[in-house]
């Protein structure tokens, strides 16, 4: 059993301190709001009913859990923690405020952790005396359902914190990748043509929203298509990390985002949560009904499929990630059918740089460009022929 801390009890702080003392971890849940800890707690209990009556935990597993979490405001609680996993609004002098509080209640040999999906783990431990303790550790939401856990060393973190926290995370049964401290990590950086490609194609008028997501749900076995994932995501949220993705990456084309985002997220049409997105979700409103063209349908998914490869390659072209961990990252993390370089395999990488080079050269933008290991490895396939 490990003491386990875990700051913030918003939607991600339970989760996580869920899964933490479902592993029969003793947790301590903080959060500066007595009411948000007070729904915290209301929500486990709900959730744990819940596992009963599925008959996925049985009354005494569900009190034992409830019984592992101390609900609290007070961080010196976290004095006996072996690992603190801080999930916490993203916002990086807040963050720096709770770690240099955090790193003078805990031991020297406890692992400090952020769960961020968009701030470098560089920056966050740059207030700590000891950053070298210190990397990321991000789950998906929600936490305990979603298998993948990226884990994200800094450039100061030792290899010894970074083997013991992925020994933890695999003890939780969660798939863990290792990913480089940059920009938006794997998921978050691979995925971003899958809506900002789906984006254009409406934007130029191709297809409308319906059109493109029957295309990636029919031809590529998507489980939703883009604009049904950005309404279940909210505009705004999604908006908000294609930006810091496009900043972070000092305003590299291929993560420029989208004025129709843009306007949504203005007008208030953030999707589900708001009743209108780029669906009307309202009681009695009409669908809209696709136009299954498969000729069009086709050229949609090929297009958005490409520019997923050509991201998927460009990970694996900057080392931030194996190949084995992008694949299972898009798999586990966003739920695609297919690992994407698996997927560049099965359809043909000469197929793959055919597309890509196309849109390039009709387009003349850098947003298209093809990443040079992709051309490599046509080339090496041509050679080998």
């Amino acid at each position: 059993m490990k003491n386990i801390g875990v700051i913030g009890a918003g939607t991600m702080g339970i989760g996580i301190a869920q899964v933490a003392a479902q592993n029969w971890n003793q947790v301590v849940l903080i959060d500066t709001n007595q009411e948000v800890l007070d729904k915290a707690k209301a929500q486990l209990e709900k959730t744990l009913f819940k596992l009963v009556e599925k008959q996925k935990l049985t009354e005494a597993d569900s009190s034992k859990i409830a019984s592992l979490i101390e609900f609290t405001t007070n961080y010196d609680s976290l004095k006996n923690a072996d690992l603190v996993i801080e999930a916490i609004v993203e916002n990086i002098s807040v963050k720096h405020s709770v770690f240099s509080q955090i790193e003078s209640i805990v031991s020297t040999s406890c692992i400090l952790a952020s769960n961020t999906s968009s701030l470098s783990i560089a920056s966050i431990s740059s207030v700590l005396k000891n950053p070298e303790r210190m990397l990321g550790i991000h789950f998906f939401n929600p936490a305990p359902l979603m298998a993948l856990v990226e884990i994200i060393p800094g450039v100061q973190t030792t290899e010894e914190v970074t083997i013991a926290a992925k020994s933890i995370i695999d003890s939780w049964k969660k798939k863990t990748v290792l990913v480089k401290d940059t920009p938006g990590f794997i998921v978050n950086r691979v995925a971003r043509p899958f809506y900002g490609e789906a984006l254009r194609i409406y934007e130029e008028g191709i297809a409308d929203f319906a059109t493109i997501d029957w295309a990636m749900t029919h031809f590529g076995g998507f489980k939703m298509g883009p604009f049904t994932l950005m309404d279940y995501i909210g505009n705004d949220i999604n908006y908000t990390v294609t930006e810091s993705v496009f900043e972070a990456f000092y305003f590299d084309p291929r993560f420029k985002p989208s004025f129709t985002q843009k306007r949504h997220k203005e007008a208030g049409l953030l999707g589900r949560k708001t009743g209108k997105g780029y669906y009307d979700y309202q009681e009695n409103a009409i669908a809209i009904s696709p136009k299954e063209d498969v000729q069009l349908g086709e050229k949609i998914f090929n297009r958005i499929l490409a520019m997923l490869i050509n991201e998927a390659y460009d990970a694996l072209f900057m080392q931030v990630a194996s190949r084995e961990d992008i694949d299972t990252a898009m798999k586990f993390g966003v739920n695609y059918p297919k690992g994407l370089l698996e997927w560049a395999d099965e359809i043909g990488v000469d197929n793959v740089l055919s597309t890509l080079t196309d849109l390039f050269e009709e387009y003349g933008e850098d947003r298209y460009r093809p990443n040079p290991l992709l051309k490599r490895k046509v080339r090496e396939l041509q050679l080998g022929n």
